[in-house]
């Protein structure tokens, strides 16, 4: 069991904000998952930068290495690193040669990306999430089924650019996935199901899919229990499987469309008394873009 919050902005006034309301709906989901938890913010950002989120020790270290070659933000165990698009692969490249025990859990022109052990307020106060700003953001709190407790299996996964997934659920055929993506170029970090499917809408969008079609894609090749939460650059999408075991409720207003595993979640958001408030669907796929 697992607890899922998402929030996609459409009112920018509220962007300042949005890292407070996602704190906050992250903590009502406790009981969900107290093991663990994580969450991803899309904040400012453009083209011609990259943003790459380090989890590791010694970070300081990193930082002054790279000093000329990338800005960093330290926040607790993880890192921001920002730079120049054209000194991405030099500066993977240093990490990989010299620091290959740090953990590049996000990248992209806008997407941070931080998870911890321990449980969802806490987790949100390490990284300061009540002081982020964004247009959209999701969060994931774990309670550990099939793999360990550890950092490394905390939500949200990310394995393309600007791209990240939160799951509750179970994939029956992860093992066959692995093996299909991995000589496609995916990488994978960790054995647990949830990051096989986020590499594999990555490979769907790689390819040239839409988010929407690439979702749609997942209901035919992934076998299994699953609600999705998925963040890309510009967008937000929901899909649940066919059958829908997992609780889901969604709330929309002009200002806001939010995700939670359960309603509790969102009750603290401005103007839920006026939202549509819904349950989505089975197997359909729900997406809000901007433009």
């Amino acid at each position: 069991m697992c607890g899922i919050v998402g929030l996609f902005l459409k009112d920018r006034n509220l962007e300042p904000q949005l890292g407070e309301m996602l704190a906050d709906m992250l903590e009502v989901m406790t009981d969900r998952g107290p093991d663990s938890a994580g969450f991803a913010i899309y904040g400012a950002g453009d083209q011609a930068h990259i943003k790459l989120t380090l989890r590791g020790t010694n970070l300081d270290a990193v930082a002054q290495a790279l000093k000329g070659k990338a800005n960093a933000a330290p926040r607790d165990t993880h890192m921001v690193l920002s730079m120049a698009a054209a000194d991405e692969d030099a500066v993977r490249g240093w990490l990989a040669a010299n620091r290959p025990d740090i953990v590049v859990t996000g990248a992209g022109h806008r997407i941070e990306l931080y998870k911890e052990v321990g449980l969802p307020a806490d987790v949100a106060k390490r990284f300061d999430l009540a002081k982020m700003s964004g247009t959209h953001g999701i969060g994931h709190t774990r309670m550990a089924t099939e793999s360990a407790v550890t950092t490394a299996g905390a939500h949200p996964f990310s394995t393309g650019a600007d791209q990240c997934l939160v799951h509750n659920g179970s994939l029956s055929n992860h093992a066959s996935l692995r093996r299909m993506l991995e000589p496609k170029g995916i990488i994978f970090e960790t054995d647990n199901d949830s990051e096989v499917a986020a590499g594999y809408l990555s490979w769907r969008l790689r390819e040239g899919e839409s988010l929407q079609q690439a979702l749609e894609a997942s209901l035919d090749d992934l076998d299994g229990f699953f609600t999705f939460v998925v963040g890309t650059e510009n967008g937000f999408a929901v899909l649940r499987d066919p059958i829908s075991c997992k609780p889901a409720v969604m709330a929309e207003t002009d200002q806001y469309v939010a995700f939670g595993s359960e309603y509790r979640a969102l009750v603290g958001l401005p103007g839920i008394e006026n939202a549509k408030v819904f349950e989505p669907e089975p197997a359909r796929v729900y997406v809000w873009e901007r433009d």
